[in-house]
């Protein structure tokens, strides 16, 4: 039975990795896949406490963005943010397209073949580098990796807490 995740009120966006400069700003290791849209949002949250933080500007560069927060201007008071995760209100996220899932939505989905085998549930996703995304899946074979592709991912039912694999040869150890 899945276990019932309430929507976050916050998604990551990124990790402060380190100060830039000596005037507070930061240099922040990227993990959304939109960030682009960081330059239209007003505030961001850092840490666990989702301490809001004004955003007075951002520049991409490469894979990092380099944010300055409104009350962080001096080295010191940057270096305090060293690791923090910096999150987004839900309410300022891109809107998905209709076949996009949140990967929060997903953990606790319970897995099936399209033979009906129950697998196990959905305990993560990760992307390998290089890779398409993975679903780490804890059931009666163990732990699996179910790669996230067009052809082995046949459906996903939120409302119904179940996804819907067709395993290639192979995918589930058996010979």
């Amino acid at each position: 039975m899945r276990r019932r995740q309430p929507e976050p009120r916050y998604l990551a966006v990124g990790r402060i990795q380190r100060p830039h400069g000596v005037r507070g700003e930061l240099r922040m290791e990227i993990l959304t896949d939109f960030p682009e849209q960081l330059s239209r949002l007003k505030t961001l949250y850092l840490g666990d406490q989702q301490q809001p933080y004004a955003l007075a500007s951002v520049r991409l560069h490469h894979d990092i963005a380099l944010l300055k927060l409104v009350g962080i201007d001096e080295r010191n008071a940057a270096d305090a943010t060293r690791g923090l995760i910096v999150s987004i209100a839900l309410e300022d996220a891109v809107p998905l397209e209709d076949d996009e899932v949140y990967e929060y939505a997903l953990e606790g989905l319970e897995v099936v073949t399209d033979e009906g085998e129950h697998l196990g549930e959905i305990v993560e996703l990760f992307t390998a580098p290089g890779a398409n995304e993975v679903l780490i899946v804890h059931g009666p074979r163990g732990e699996l990796l179910i790669p996230v592709t067009e052809e082995i991912v046949v459906s996903v039912d939120l409302e119904g807490g179940r996804l819907v694999i067709h395993p290639m040869p192979g995918l589930l150890g058996d010979a």
